[in-house]
């Protein structure tokens, strides 16, 4: 499969040239080198893709669902056959080491291919609740704007519900992954999705994104990002009511119980926290340990951090790649300075490059103990590889703290009683709560509470994001 036209956008079932365009450098983040130019598009650009979307509502939406899960099959199929194109294209253009842009990054296309055939196989599009029958329909042209730091598993998460739905779309995916996004499309384009059904316009956020959650032709908008960029979508779209689902920021909060295997407990914690080199919303980034224990834990952590490989992300031994581009580079460093200069103990890492890397934007694993609730590192979303270790009083502490954020899209807690841990579970504030450290469930609903978003994503839950729901009351009357 040949690498995709960068000039170029996906409107109408065709690959055409932009109304207009400025040119945005690809870098990779591991070496600092450009390796290509893409073509950044506007607000006539959404337009066009957008009255695409209409034309082809109306016939896609009346698609019986056996079909759209037909096409749900062999956009899999594809997807498996050029699997390796997609976890060498997301090693390059946001520097996931090669061994994650395999299991970590490009396997969640499948897993969430096969969750969502597996849902529409026993979904009921229609069921009756007495004499009333309950219709549930496609929601209608849906805006879909996506980020670099999970970028097959965020697209496929909202353009596969919304096709299994019977919408139709136009993608903005963040223009720091967009290869990955427009070697999906072509994914969708030789599946047979038809004209107009999906569409990709490339852009930044104020130029395509901000056009996309304005457009009185847009039904939905689906957005994951940034709190702050979330304000702005719900801004934008808030004349024309349309419904914004948002998957926002995070600073999840990691429990660990006084009787559990600590040396376990605090090495998955900061392997979890540095996955994808900690570029992940929901990944546990406070860690509380009882005050007893905090030297205990912080000297755990630091060799767990040591312990980490950072290197070229083509070799298959690197653990850690680089964090995306300058500006979030620039961005960890500084609140890991800002975590120094107001008293957190540094206990691994530190703003430092690592010694034997000269070029990249890579940030040696970090932890702080002695973090405070009150402390910069403790509050912000940092999106890096960078631990803060909190001491906690009495069990009614530890939940106090973890939930005295503005956040709410995950927690975590750890406990070998494991009723104990559940108790506690039931008392977190957020959209997923992990109890000791279980496998990942792709049909459980992912999104947050309070400033981490609305609306939910993954299996049933997803689907549910694109439909509306009709009562045809005394449909069963004779």
């Amino acid at each position: 499969m040949a690498l995709p036209d960068l000039s170029r956008f996906y409107i109408d079932g065709s690959w055409v040239e932009p109304v207009s365009a400025r040119p945005f450098p690809l870098i990779d983040p591991a070496t600092e080198t450009a390796f290509g130019t893409l073509a950044l598009g506007d607000a006539a650009d959404v337009d066009r893709a957008v009255r695409a979307a209409r034309a082809a509502f109306p016939a896609f939406s009346e698609t019986a669902p056996a079909e759209r899960v037909a096409l749900l099959r062999r956009i899999l199929a594809l997807f498996e056959e050029r699997f390796e194109i997609f976890a060498e294209t997301i090693r390059q253009e946001m520097g996931s080491p090669i061994g994650f842009a395999r299991k970590g990054q490009a396997a969640r296309g499948p897993a969430h291919l096969n969750a969502l055939i597996a849902v529409m196989e026993r979904f009921a599009f229609e069921e009756d609740r007495g004499t009333t029958r309950i219709r549930r329909e496609p929601i209608g042209v849906c805006g879909l704007i996506t980020p670099w730091n999970w970028p097959i598993n965020q697209i496929v998460v909202k353009i596969a519900p919304a096709l299994a739905a019977g919408c139709t779309m136009v993608l903005k995916p963040s223009e720091y992954s967009a290869v990955s996004a427009m070697l999906f499309a072509q994914v969708l384009h030789d599946a047979g999705v038809p004209p107009g059904v999906f569409n990709l316009v490339n852009g930044d956020g104020p130029g395509v994104g901000a056009a996309i959650a304005a457009h009185p032709g847009i039904d939905m908008v689906s957005f994951t990002g940034s709190t702050r960029a979330g304000i702005e979508i719900a801004r934008a779209a808030a004349p024309t009511i349309k419904r914004v689902a948002q998957e926002l920021g995070g600073k999840s909060a990691n429990i660990l119980l006084e009787d559990v295997d600590f040396d376990q407990a605090v090495r998955r914690g900061v392997a979890a926290c540095c996955t994808n080199s900690g570029q992940s919303c929901s990944i546990p980034t406070r860690m509380l340990v009882p005050r007893a224990r905090m030297d205990e834990a912080a000297a755990i952590a630091a060799e767990a951090a040591a312990g980490f490989r950072l290197g070229p992300t083509a070799d298959p031994e690197t653990d850690l790649g680089p964090v995306v581009n300058r500006t979030q580079y620039e961005r960890v460093v500084g609140l890991i300075r800002t975590g120094i200069a107001e008293g957190a103990r540094l206990v691994a890492g530190g703003p430092e490059r690592p010694d034997h890397l000269d070029r990249g934007f890579y940030v040696r694993p970090t932890i702080f103990a002695d973090v405070t609730p009150d402390m910069t590192i403790a509050r912000e979303e940092i999106f890096g590889p960078v631990l803060s270790i909190l001491a906690y009083d009495s069990e009614d502490d530890a939940i106090a703290i973890a939930n005295g954020s503005r956040y709410g899209l995950a927690a975590y807690v750890q406990g070998r009683d494991r009723d104990r841990a559940r108790a506690v579970a039931r008392r977190l504030i957020g959209g997923q709560v992990h109890i000791n450290y279980p496998p990942p469930d792709v049909h459980a609903p992912f999104g947050g509470y309070r400033q981490s978003g609305n609306g939910r994503e993954w299996g049933e839950a997803g689907l549910q994001e694109y439909l509306e729901t009709k009562a045809m009351i005394g449909f069963g009357l004779d």
